[in-house]
């Protein structure tokens, strides 16, 4: 197990490498820089103040100057100064990465919420009533694209309670910031839980077919204890994987979700910095991303061993 520990450790580093460089280099290749869209913007360009402003930013470097100047700096916790705004990236990046935990993790919550309990009662009563409801609901969720979700729900707010949930002003309380962020998590996490449920119907069916279930079943053991001691607990293995996939990839997901409802998290600020070439903020934000994809893996890898005994991982 330590030698699996140490190996996957090491695979992550050197994924987390090759995605910084990746990274780096493709912000490079696109055309055009902050340079570019100033002196664009003003209408002229001199070429002499051009090329002064490029080598303040260190644009006039060789890439690999330049790579080898972030990554240094990213491992002294120095992300660099914003081209827009002048400030540090990490004091620009610090007040939004609380906004964007909070509604990722509400949308993480509402998935698992509903997904998942709804996903074992679809396998329990198949075929019923209930379970072609509850799939009519799922393959909403699945072809309802959340942008599109976001605006209905902003349309009904409007309609049914004269309110609009935006992010206008700071909330007072914490209560109060939970309550405004709730309404975009249910629309992202919405598309989420319907996959979660899905799966979890379709593995939780599988494993009610196994023999083992039929002997429980012969031997008198209740229906309770055979779809959530028995079935669930062997048809979860799956459900783990998506679920720590959509943890991952629900930041992706926010960008317009947090542009739709004006919340001042790292994805709205995301695209801001891409429309204007704020390699420092763009950069640092794509690799936090990856990050927590990498890690959120390694994460779902460990797990397997403590949710399932029967996985070992070989020294």
């Amino acid at each position: 197990m330590s030698t699996y520990l140490v190996r996957r450790f090491f695979l992550m580093i050197l994924t987390l490498i090759g995605m910084s460089i990746v990274i780096f280099v493709m912000l490079r290749l696109v055309p055009g820089n902050i340079a570019d869209i100033l002196f664009d913007s003003a209408g002229f360009v001199d070429p002499a103040a051009k090329a002064r402003l490029e080598a303040e930013l260190g644009l006039d470097l060789p890439i690999p100057v330049q790579y080898g100047h972030w990554m240094g700096g990213l491992l002294t916790g120095d992300l660099g100064i914003s081209y827009v705004s002048e400030m540090p990236a990490a004091e620009e990046l610090a007040p939004r990465i609380p906004i964007t935990a909070k509604l990722a993790g509400l949308a993480l919550l509402f998935t698992v919420a509903f997904g998942l309990p709804l996903g074992v009662i679809s396998a329990v009563r198949q075929n019923t009533t209930l379970d072609y409801i509850l799939r009519i609901i799922s393959l909403s969720g699945l072809s309802l694209p959340s942008f599109w979700l976001a605006l209905l729900i902003l349309m009904a707010f409007v309609r049914y309670f004269d309110w609009m949930p935006i992010y206008t002003e700071e909330p007072a309380t914490l209560w109060d910031e939970l309550l405004l962020l709730s309404v975009p998590a249910a629309a992202v996490g919405f598309r989420s839980s319907a996959l979660v449920m899905r799966l979890t119907r379709s593995s939780m069916l599988e494993v009610m077919r196994q023999d083992y279930i039929r002997t429980a079943r012969s031997k008198g053991a209740s229906e309770n204890a055979i779809n959530y001691h028995h079935a669930l607990k062997n048809a979860v293995l799956p459900v783990v994987t998506i679920i720590g996939i959509e943890a991952a990839f629900l930041i992706g997901g926010l960008i317009i979700t947090e542009t739709v409802f004006n919340i001042p998290g790292v994805a709205h600020f995301l695209v801001e910095a891409i429309l204007k070439r704020d390699y420092p903020i763009v950069q640092n934000l794509v690799m936090l991303i990856a990050v927590i994809v990498v890690v959120v893996n390694f994460a779902v890898d460990l797990l397997y061993a403590v949710l399932d005994p029967r996985i070992k991982y070989a020294d």
